[in-house]
């Protein structure tokens, strides 16, 4: 047998299949998955340029249980590990001296009982050495490391964890209670990921458009199979056996519904029915762990109605007056704006809303049909650094927050530099009971025609969504093609 051969005695199985160029150990452990090991060490050595003194500890991710111990979540790797440290496997910790200009990995080798069931691995030494680390040490050294540093005064930099192992891991650490540790994350550190991470390197935004090139596939077979008699669960379970079948899986739970006035709305137990929308909101990530998040609404039967035209093309326009606006320099929250004033422009064309527009959008009277912001980062997640606090990722000190019910639901306001990739996604809907409530408490009567949008309850939601880039000149659109968007190009694709 294959593993039996004497001549592998004094080496390991990764050495062995490197120096005979064999591929079996790229389907043994997936190193494909991954950049050079120079891109890992830059990266590093610019987080520890960012960093005033101390050590930084950035934890990777365990094995989730689903229902019972061997029967897991699929899992996923904490992103900030992915970009510095390249492994996704579960198990794993990093650390970056940064006095000392040290670095090391942490992660226990394989026993017998492991190779039995999951085949050979390559060791914790080596998965170092894959992503330029030199120095690497079983798991349970990390408390070592961690108590020595402590012990020593020194500061131990952590991003907020969100998973409550972790939080249990790092009491362990550190002594912080579970139930804290959260509160001591060190926002230095979470404003040096942020830096790093929101600029996107060549590297990245390839496989950005990879996994668009997936979603174009995703969401143009949502269309073709859009028919009344279908169910929404069928089309949602080929979409993501989509996504599955290029090697990783969808990257957020996919919205496909024709009540597509509930924003995020997972249920999928209807069945489609003629002369409604059906609004599919879904993405894929890649085997890099990149991602894509588009969003088309279609007519179930393949043809608009001329109302839903109307809305459609207000909307769409909105779209358009994103691309138009985005570029360095300008920041979201301005297009945000300027998009809310396109919206609330085609709304009283239609007679929804009156009034002087300007002041309408100021005092978020449009916000009935558009209560979400128009964007959000992308990258390794599809809302890129959520996990380390939404006021780091899309606010600054310049852009802060608002609390103004609509445009608080922006999660990206700050000024625009080449590299960042993001969504531009509006959208327009009808939410009974938010008419009703906004009807009844006399909200905003100056702007909004309710008479009219009485009319409007049963139409459901339309929003239209595209990742693009943010270039030295404006922006692009990511991935090879656009998903049909226009009217009439939708109606086409949707013939066959």
């Amino acid at each position: 047998m294959f593993f039996q051969d004497t001549r592998i005695e004094n080496k390991t199985f990764f050495s062995y299949f490197c120096d005979s160029n064999i591929t079996i150990y790229k389907l043994l452990y997936n190193i494909t998955a991954m950049f050079e090991t120079l891109t890992y060490q830059k990266r590093r050595q610019a987080l520890r340029e960012r960093m005033s003194n101390g050590l930084i500890l950035i934890l990777g991710n365990n094995e989730a249980p689903a229902n019972y111990p061997d029967n897991t979540y699929k899992f996923r790797q904490d992103s900030s590990f992915l970009y510095f440290f390249g492994h996704s496997h579960p198990g794993y910790a990093g650390v970056i001296d940064i006095d000392n200009n040290e670095e090391y990995f942490f992660g226990n080798d394989v026993d017998m009982d492991d190779i039995i069931w999951m085949g050979p691995q390559p060791s914790i030494k080596e998965l170092a050495e894959r992503v330029g680390v030199s120095k690497s040490f079983p798991f349970d050294k990390l408390k070592d490391v961690i108590g020595k540093a402590l012990s020593q005064r020194r500061k131990v930099h952590f991003l907020p964890p969100y998973r409550y192992d972790n939080m249990m891991l790092l009491e362990d650490l550190t002594g912080i209670k579970a139930s804290m540790v959260k509160t001591h994350a060190s926002v230095e550190l979470i404003k040096a990921v942020v830096s790093l991470r929101a600029v996107k390197e060549q590297c990245e935004i390839d496989e950005i458009d990879k996994a668009c090139n997936i979603g174009y596939e995703m969401h143009t077979t949502a269309m073709r199979l859009c028919k009344p008699g279908v169910s929404e669960q069928y089309i949602a379970g080929i979409l993501e056996g989509i996504a599955a079948s290029h090697g990783s899986m969808t990257s957020f739970a996919t919205i496909l519904t024709q009540n597509g006035q509930t924003l995020h709305n997972h249920d999928h137990s209807h069945i489609l029915q003629e002369g409604r929308l059906m609004l599919t909101d879904a993405g894929a990530e890649n085997i890099n762990n990149y991602c894509s998040d588009h969003t088309r609404t279609v007519p179930v039967g393949g043809k608009f109605t001329q109302r839903q035209k109307d809305i459609y093309n207000i909307v769409y326009s909105c779209h358009q007056k994103a691309l138009e606006l985005a570029k360095p320099g300008i920041t979201y929250k301005s297009v945000h704006l300027d998009v809310c004033k396109v919206l609330a422009q085609g709304l009283k064309d239609l007679g929804l809303m009156k009034g002087n527009i300007d002041e309408a959008v100021a005092a978020g009277a449009h916000a009935l049909f558009m209560p979400h912001g128009l964007g959000h980062m992308m990258g390794l997640d599809v809302h890129d650094m959520e996990d380390l606090g939404q006021i780091y990722v899309g606010y600054d000190d310049e852009v802060r927050p608002s609390d103004q019910f609509g445009l608080a639901s922006l999660r990206m306001g700050r000024r625009l530099q080449p590299g960042f990739v993001m969504t531009d996604e509006p959208g327009c809907y009808f939410i009974p009971a938010l008419i009703d409530k906004w009807r009844a408490e006399g909200m905003h009567t100056d702007f909004l025609n309710y008479d009219v949008i009485e009319k409007y309850k049963d139409f459901g939601g339309i929003r239209l969504e595209d990742d693009i880039l943010i270039t030295p000149e404006g922006s692009r659109f990511t991935g090879e093609k656009r998903i049909p968007i226009k009217v009439e190009d939708v109606e086409e694709i949707m013939k066959d």
